[in-house]
């Protein structure tokens, strides 16, 4: 079992800053990684329609032997996981926004969400912010319109740059000094983002987290690869597999899948 893959889904082309992630720290496990970009974004979507979709995506990819199931998708997370869970035997790694550094090393009191209206409104991110953010102002903001432009091949366009803009100015204003990124396709935003923010504002995403705590049940459960075999890491999409090679630079095999 121990050689089995880590399967990794997404509502597209953003939980592959998580899979880099696990790929760093876990270089001898074999992967496999789905985007759904043909869906994307879940973000807008019903609770109904975001679990179905969870569920055709991790049927996929327990169909293809994977051994733990790493939901790099905070929306699906936050709608999807307590019944991915509930329902089929082996391992899933959730995502949600990290709020909880954010809370406690704030030094202005005011922290900043970027995220998903699916995120956003979803229950477990209540809880977490009520359980790690008390006494904190929370300023949430829905990041609309951001995924789109980033499945598309905009990430570094003018009509980005104008969107960031327009959310993080009222954020600014009330004196944040930490941003949170509550989706998966936003670390690739970094870049754009740390030039717009202020040097005190620091920018915080979960992908090492969510990497640590994969290796850590891994071992937990004796799961962890010991084969001296090269790994074979493939990615599918069932949407432009250009987008998807241009932010993993060409480095991996990428598949276009009818799903």
């Amino acid at each position: 079992m121990s050689n089995k893959p880590i399967g990794i889904f997404d509502s597209g082309i953003g939980g592959t800053s998580i899979f880099k992630e696990i790929h760093a720290l876990l270089p001898n496990e074999n992967c496999i990684y789905l985007a759904d970009s043909k869906n994307a974004p879940y973000g807008n979507k019903s609770e109904e329609n975001i679990l179905h979709l969870s569920i055709k995506n991790a049927e996929y990819l327990l169909n293809k032997g994977c051994k733990i199931i790493v939901v790099a998708c905070n929306t699906a997370t936050t709608n999807a996981i307590s019944y991915l869970r509930a329902n089929y035997d082996v391992p899933f790694i959730g995502i949600e926004p990290a709020i909880k550094p954010a809370a406690l090393n704030t030094q202005s009191k005011t922290v900043g969400i970027l995220a998903t209206k699916g995120t956003l409104s979803s229950q477990l991110f209540h809880k977490t912010t009520d359980l790690y953010a008390s006494g904190i102002k929370v300023i949430e903001q829905v990041g609309e319109g951001i995924v789109p432009l980033i499945e598309t091949g905009k990430l570094d366009s003018d009509e980005m740059n104008v969107l960031l803009k327009t959310y993080l100015e009222p954020m600014l204003k009330q004196n944040i000094d930490y941003l949170v990124l509550g989706c998966t396709h936003y670390p690739y935003l970094i870049p754009m983002l740390t030039k717009m923010l202020p040097d005190h504002v620091k920018i915080i995403d979960s992908g090492l987290a969510v990497a640590k705590q994969t290796q850590a049940v891994l071992s937990r459960q004796n799961l962890l690869n010991s084969s001296k075999d090269k790994p074979t890491v493939n990615l599918f999409s069932n949407g432009d597999i250009s987008v998807l090679n241009s932010v993993l630079k060409n480095e991996f095999n990428v598949s276009h899948l009818d799903f």
